[in-house]
């Protein structure tokens, strides 16, 4: 499935479920686990390739929310959870899967004009709970989806990343959240 269809598919499918339901965070973290699993399995993608889905996954997750106005933060934290899931079934859960969903979450809520600080730090809350359910270290978890988070917010403005980086460190649910470097791929706008 190509990249631009896999993120329409998920936007079409989130905008069905949640019109459909009114729910938010379980209705993405399903549809964005079986995105997942359905984009991978059946084929030889593995590294890359997975992490490439998984990003492409949060962009239609928040797109698909957007436009029916819902709550993006809940779609942040399911869309990590999911991705967490789904990654686990097909066997590749690794932190730059992670990482890069979350960076996916934040450019695409600044994209629909959404608060990327809430995005972000909900993002961190799914990848924590994410980790949780399936049995992998949630600090490091933590720690990747908060470095992606900033690395996309880096890809914004200043201003985001200043944002983004308040409200992804600390204690978050309980575990204590440290960013690591490197967070920036391309350059910021200045703003």
């Amino acid at each position: 499935m190509a990249q631009s269809s896999l993120t329409e598919s998920v936007k079409n499918g989130i905008v069905g479920v949640i019109r459909g339901t009114g729910e938010i965070v379980n209705a993405v973290t399903d549809t964005v686990s079986g995105s997942i699993v359905h984009a991978v399995r059946g084929t030889s993608a593995v590294g890359t390739a997975v992490t490439s889905s998984a990003s492409d996954v949060a962009r239609g997750v928040i797109q698909g929310t957007s436009e029916v106005g819902g709550d993006l933060g809940g779609a942040a934290k399911g869309a990590m959870v999911g991705v967490l899931r789904g990654t686990k079934e097909v066997g590749s859960v690794t932190m730059e899967t992670v990482s890069a969903s979350a960076s996916s979450v934040v450019k695409s809520t600044a994209e629909v004009g959404g608060d990327v600080a809430s995005a972000a730090h909900k993002a961190v809350e799914g990848a924590i709970q994410g980790a949780r359910d399936i049995g992998v270290d949630v600090s490091e978890a933590a720690s990747a989806a908060a470095s992606g988070a900033i690395q996309g917010a880096g890809q914004i403005s200043k201003t985001a990343v200043e944002q983004v980086t308040s409200a992804v460190t600390g204690v978050i649910d309980g575990v204590k959240v440290i960013a690591r470097e490197p967070f920036k791929k391309g350059s910021p706008k200045n703003t």
